[in-house]
């Protein structure tokens, strides 16, 4: 078994389901974005940020118009 393949796929699925979570968190407005964000590590931010892009691009795209400084909630 490949240990390390494991933990990769499992990381992942974990970034895809916070993705989703982010997107539905935009109708409830910037802050739920951010507050969901702050309970990740930087690279799972980093991760959501763009599963987020590529699942809901419309979403994306409403929520940096909304919050431009998005950025600064990677790090």
């Amino acid at each position: 078994m490949d240990t390390e393949a494991e933990l990769s796929d499992s990381w992942w699925e974990r970034v895809k389901y916070y993705a989703r979570l982010a997107i539905e968190c935009v109708e409830n407005g910037v802050d739920a974005v951010k507050e969901l964000l702050s309970t990740l590590t930087s690279d799972e931010r980093c991760g959501v940020m763009l599963e987020f892009e590529d699942l809901d691009p419309d979403k994306f795209a409403q929520l940096v118009t909304d919050a431009p400084q998005w950025t600064e909630w990677m790090g």
